[in-house]
């Protein structure tokens, strides 16, 4: 049988000062910092003090004994960042030049001192570049020459911090005869019935030895001999219980065990655990343009999703219970789709995992974004075996449910004046429309594929085509007010956002000693967006009188509501356009350290305001207000009927008017209904409210700069595990900061409007010493202006 040997332990890092103990998983950076080594480049504006590690070699070293007994002892490295050299005693075994696949060496019988030499990524990529020539790209960091999570050469959110090391375990594997190279399920559910299909290719050290595999699933065993290399076993499961995304069902998941056998003597077992579902992707054209709407065991979706980036700089970082808490706060906000971004990586088995029990469905980018790359050798190479690696890696997870190309290079080359500069030469369209589709096709034809995001399907129409495919709506943010979300409907939107600054606490430990503004030296080198902070105050200028420069307190409450403000406008008026639009993917979820950008969760992993709006926004029943209409979104399995009361409101908290309207919506579809005419609001001291089956959905007709509001005034009460909150006039957008009690504490909600004489409890947990006055002065609300 197969054994593996952990080769965790024993690790030096060569260093001038001497050789420091390195942790394997993990990287130089890290190494460093739990040597005292390096200041923490989070902090401050330690980043640039940092620098220099990116641009060095580094040499990883320890004692290896491949032993004796077997026929074969491999050393295997799951994954090797990025540019690397393998010796042992001095003699080379392999060099590597990719940080997104494994790699295998044959030691069988050797000891001696292993050594991994790791060049700078910056000295691979630009020796690349001066063989295959320049490409364009929305960075100037050469990440398009190397196959290394883009992202650690910084991004609009992210830092430059270049990484190197052994970023995912290594260890010995010692057979005999032969082993499992390769498993592929293919898994598939009809009438009832799963169907998996495991198909096998071994490696031998014995050409002439009979070989047979026997798989088992939910008390179902198939056996099947191998022709020469190469077999495949099938299993049929009656009665499957079908994997649904979250809120659409359960998600039972079986495990399957696969032995490779020579007669009865077991030499290696492959162990996963799969789902048994169907999924489609609908992208035929209709009198709106052309669809792009996900089918799961026959339900079409509405996509309720996030983008994720690497949960940290260091991915080597992220354990399996830091994904999952991640993951549960996605689960918790309504999400039931992961997108993962093109210029990170393939993630761990940890991230699927939580994904498959979590009910989220996974979009996996190929790491591919914002670039035009090269498709020569040694790149195209690698592109191939990474992807045909990574494809089986994934293959047994239900979650996934569609691979994409890459991230925004189709548009790119039609907009960003690629096309000239290029001149002809490969800038990675033949990954995209050639070798990627056909890898995928060949391996897993059980997923659908799509080209690029945002992608319309064809070079007869516009990349970006809102009518067409996948959509990425950046104009608002970078040019127009949120405003302009409602001006179109694209059949699916990939990605759109707005900035906000990080939670106070997360603010107050990565600024250490900073009085704290908007422009201050450490806040400008924690905002990474081009032109960010001008963005934030033009974005707030056109809404909100803007607080004074000194007012740091009230800027960073406004540009929270402004953020979950600005998401609102873009789902409410998408999801009331179901099923035209299929699908919102709100640019992002997470962050990978801490910084102002466009998350929902901060570097720290604190919720902002943003979070909270996606619970309200991305439940299974919504209400939404229109000029002189009631949307009435009801994603639930069950039809809902119900009475919609209508009240036209002032300022000053008198009711104007009133209406019980009755509605009956279809499952999974959107009803309409008409707003009296005698409740639309007059003038900027007037507003509407909605309320069914305690929801609420709220229109305020002006700017808020152009509304009177009054005073607002409330009282505050404790209660056990919260505070309460007492309105005595209309509090609009009121946010209890919990982490400024306590940088421990969390609020379960965000913002909340009050009318005269309402209530709310708001649940706080972590405060070991709750106190009225406190929770009073951790309180925000609009004001007019003083």
């Amino acid at each position: 049988m197969l054994q593996a040997t952990p080769l965790t332990e024993g690790w030096t890092l060569r260093h001038p000062d001497g050789p420091l103990p390195a942790a394997v998983p993990g990287c130089v950076h890290t190494d460093l910092l739990a040597a005292g080594l390096l200041p923490d480049p989070f902090l401050g504006r330690n980043e640039t003090e940092v620098a220099w590690v990116g641009r060095r070699e580094w040499t990883y070293e320890r004692a290896l004994d491949a032993g004796s007994g077997p026929e074969q002892t491999d050393l295997v490295f799951d994954g090797l960042d990025t540019a690397a050299e393998i010796l042992l005693d001095g003699r080379p075994l392999g060099r590597t030049r990719n940080m997104h696949r494994s790699h295998r060496f044959d030691v069988t019988g050797l000891s001696g001192r292993l050594t991994v030499r790791f060049g700078s990524a910056y000295a691979e990529a630009e020796a690349v570049r001066g063989k295959v020539g320049e490409r364009p790209a929305a960075y100037a960091e050469p990440y398009q020459y190397v196959r290394k999570m883009a992202c650690s050469f910084g991004w609009d959110w992210g830092p430059t911090l270049v990484t190197a090391g052994i970023w995912r375990p290594v260890r010995l594997e010692h057979w005999s005869t032969a082993r499992l190279a390769r498993v592929r399920p293919l898994v598939t559910v009809a009438d009832g019935t799963g169907d998996v299909e495991l198909r096998v290719d071994v490696e031998r050290t014995r050409v002439e030895a009979p070989l047979t595999v026997e798989a088992r699933v939910a008390g179902v065993t198939a056996r099947a001999d191998l022709d020469g290399s190469h077999g495949t076993v099938r299993l049929r499961v009656p009665d499957a219980q079908l994997w649904w995304p979250r809120g659409y069902g359960e998600q039972p998941l079986y495990d399957v065990e696969l032995t490779l056998l020579h007669g009865d003597v077991p030499l290696d077992v492959w162990r996963r655990r799969i789902g048994f579902r169907s999924v489609g992707l609908d992208t035929s054209a209709d009198p709106h343009g052309t669809g792009f709407t996900l089918v799961v065991n026959g339900e079409r979706l509405f996509a309720r999703g996030v983008n994720w980036i690497p949960d940290d700089v260091f991915p080597s970082r992220i354990t399996r219970e830091r994904y999952r808490e991640r993951l549960a706060q996605a689960a918790g906000a309504g999400v039931d789709l992961v997108r993962i971004w093109g210029g990170g990586i393939y993630e761990s088995e940890d991230f699927y995992d939580a994904c498959d029990e979590l009910g989220l469905l996974v979009w996996q980018d190929f790491p591919f974004a914002c670039a035009a790359y090269p498709e020569e050798q040694p790149l195209r190479g690698e592109v191939e075996a990474e992807a045909r690696e990574n494809v089986v890696r994934l293959m047994p997870h239900p979650s996934l449910v569609l691979w994409n190309g890459n991230n925004e290079n189709l548009w790119g080359f039609r907009d960003w004046g690629w096309e000239p500069r290029l001149a002809g030469d490969s800038w990675g369209e033949g990954y995209y429309l050639g070798l990627l589709p056909r890898v995928v096709a060949e391996l897993d034809p059980t997923r659908p594929y799509t080209a690029g995001s945002p992608w319309s399907g064809s070079w007869d129409r516009h990349p970006n085509d809102p009518a067409h495919g996948t959509h990425h709506s950046w104009e608002v943010w970078n040019r127009a007010d949120y405003a302009a979300y409602r001006a179109d409907v694209p059949r699916f939107v990939a990605e759109f956002g707005w900035q906000a600054p990080p939670a106070y606490a997360t603010l107050r430990r990565a600024l250490p000693g900073e009085p704290l503004a908007a422009d201050s030296p450490g806040m400008l080198h924690h905002q990474k967006a081009e032109d960010g902070n001008g963005k934030l105050a033009r974005g707030l200028a056109r809404h909100f009188a803007l607080p004074g420069a000194d007012a740091f307190d009230r800027w960073h409450y406004l540009t929270q509501v402004n953020q979950a403000r600005a998401v609102a406008a873009g789902i409410e008026h998408w999801r009331a356009h179901w099923p035209v639009c299929a699908g919102t993917i709100v640019w992002q979820l997470n962050d990978c350290w801490p910084v102002t950008s466009w998350a929902a969760i901060d570097g720290d992993g604190r919720e902002k305001p943003l979070y909270h709006e996606l619970r309200r926004l991305y439940a299974d029943r919504l209400l939404t207000l229109r000029e002189g209409e009631l949307s009435v979104v009801n994603q639930a399995a069950e039809e809902w009927t119900g009475t919609a009361v209508l009240r036209r409101m002032s300022v000053e908290g008198a009711e104007l008017g009133r209406a019980e309207v009755p509605f009956a919506v279809a499952r999974r579809a959107v009803g309409r209904v008409p707003v009296p005419e005698e409740l639309a609001p007059a003038g900027p001291k007037e507003f509407l409210v909605a309320d069914a089956a305690g929801l609420r959905a709220l229109r305020f007709p002006a700017l808020d700069r152009d509304i009177p509001y009054v005073r607002p005034e409330f009282d505050v009460g404790l209660v056990p595990g919260g505070v309460t909150v007492t309105a005595r006039t209309l509090v609009r957008d009121l946010l209890l900061q919990a982490d400024r009690l306590d940088p421990a504490a969390r609020a379960d909600r965000g913002l909340v409007t009050l009318l005269p004489g309402e209530r709310v409890t708001i649940g706080v947990r972590g405060w070991e010493t709750p106190d009225a006055g406190a929770a009073r002065s951790a309180l925000y609300c609009l004001e007019p202006p003083r």
